[in-house]
């Protein structure tokens, strides 16, 4: 486990934790590294909720599939961060969006249970690492609250905006966005075409300068 320590140093899981206290963790906790490849499924939905992750290498998606078969996108996982923490901390029986590998990755399993509860070794740390379980929920439920600010927009371009300038706040007028097309349509829940139209409109406004992943919001 000593070869992902520096991985899971950033992992707001064990924020303010030493390093030979999360190497002794991890022998508390029953981790388990699995490697995935490209486009396998990481989580199912409708599988038991038994497991939280976290991403050591290569990234992933957790995309939500409705009755219909249209996908949406809920967010990307890249190195060092936790996925499935929620599921585990609502008790949620079955795991209701998938996960999938979007490239060859590893990933640390977790047990839900050896973690929640307080291992028989009384670890002193391991309150500080539910804190900070708590605090990662948080933050997750803000970047929810944004997709939903996002995905209630009416039109295609105004969702497009809302999301661009969400980004630009956080990143500067410049920046990279972690999808192509397809995957920012699915994002976004609207048509690719349409997407695709209004990308081609705010250009020749001079509204954005864009190619492929790369922004930049101009000035009015």
């Amino acid at each position: 486990m000593k070869k992902y320590l520096e991985i899971l140093k950033k992992c707001k899981l064990f924020e303010n934790i030493g390093d030979e206290n999360i190497l002794t963790m991890l022998n508390c906790l029953g981790t388990e590294v699995c490697s995935y490849s490209k486009n396998q499924y990481i989580f199912t939905e409708g599988e038991m909720a038994s497991h939280m992750g976290i991403m050591l290498s290569g990234t992933a998606q957790i995309v939500r599939v409705d009755f219909y078969g249209n996908r949406s996108i809920l967010t990307t996982i890249e190195s060092s961060e936790l996925f499935g923490e929620s599921f585990a901390c609502a008790a949620t029986e079955t795991i209701p969006v998938n996960v999938i590998a979007e490239e060859d990755c590893a990933v640390m399993l977790i047990n839900n249970q050896k973690i929640l509860q307080s291992c028989c070794n009384a670890c002193e740390f391991h309150s500080r690492m539910i804190f900070n379980l708590m605090k990662s929920i948080a933050a997750k439920n803000l970047f929810l609250n944004q997709k939903i600010e996002i995905i209630s927009k009416r039109t295609t371009r105004d969702k497009l905006m809302t999301y661009l300038m969400i980004q630009a706040k956080q990143h500067g007028s410049s920046f990279n966005i972690p999808y192509d097309r397809q995957k920012l349509a699915d994002f976004l829940e609207v048509d690719r075409s349409g997407l695709s139209s209004e990308i081609s409109k705010l250009r020749n406004e001079n509204v954005i300068e864009c190619k492929r992943s790369f922004f930049r919001l101009l000035e009015k």
